[in-house]
């Protein structure tokens, strides 16, 4: 088993690294390693090379991603928890704005694709559940349903990280866009709203 001290090499490479991607700054082998404090030798020790360096920093994102949505259980109103999906969504991109910034980087491809699914899947679940109990309507695809609340996020989300909206901005807008979206899946205006505003979570 991989002793702490490694894995804390591990992540330090890959948060300094998510760093200088999302600043488009370039970055070199020995550069890296000397900002991470190790050695230019740890780069090939945990990733093999710098390629594998890049796919390894897309990766975490979405694992911590993962991660976070883990932790949430499931509770008796379908829209609610699309909503928390969301919220957990904007805290894990407002937590690690440079590992979200990279996860989107399409310069460098995953070793396992199958990471980056594993968010939207539990976003589709959500609105699958919403439509099996009467919110949303029959028809609604809840793949649609996803891609298109997902989109809506992380614009918000992308509006904040580039400094054009505050952060105090994702409460007062995504919450009302959110009800809006379910409506327009088949809710009623009523419980919509109220499932938007108790399943948002203020980030912290």
């Amino acid at each position: 088993m991989p002793r702490s001290a490694d894995l804390t090499v591990r992540v330090t490479l890959i948060e300094r690294a998510a760093e200088l991607l999302a600043a488009r700054e370039p970055v070199t082998l020995r550069g890296l390693a000397a900002a991470a404090g190790t050695s230019t030798m740890a780069v090939y020790t945990h990733f093999g090379g710098m390629p594998g360096l890049w796919a390894a920093v897309r990766a975490e994102g979405f694992t911590r991603l993962a991660r976070r949505l883990a932790t949430q259980r499931p509770t008796d109103d379908p829209v609610t928890d699309l909503t928390l999906v969301g919220s957990v969504y904007v805290a894990n991109a407002l937590a690690d704005p440079n590992l979200y910034l990279t996860m989107f980087d399409n310069r460098y491809e995953l070793d396992d694709p199958g990471v980056a699914a594993t968010g939207f899947e539990v976003l589709v679940g959500a609105a699958a559940r919403a439509r099996a109990e009467g919110r949303f309507a029959e028809t609604v695809d809840p793949a649609a349903a996803a891609t298109r609340l997902w989109g809506m996020t992380h614009g918000m989300v992308m509006l904040v990280l580039t400094g054009a909206l505050e952060r105090s901005d994702l409460g007062r807008h995504l919450p009302p866009m959110w009800a809006a979206a379910y409506v327009g899946f088949g809710d009623r205006a009523a419980p919509a709203q109220r499932s938007a505003e108790a399943g948002w979570v203020e980030p912290g």
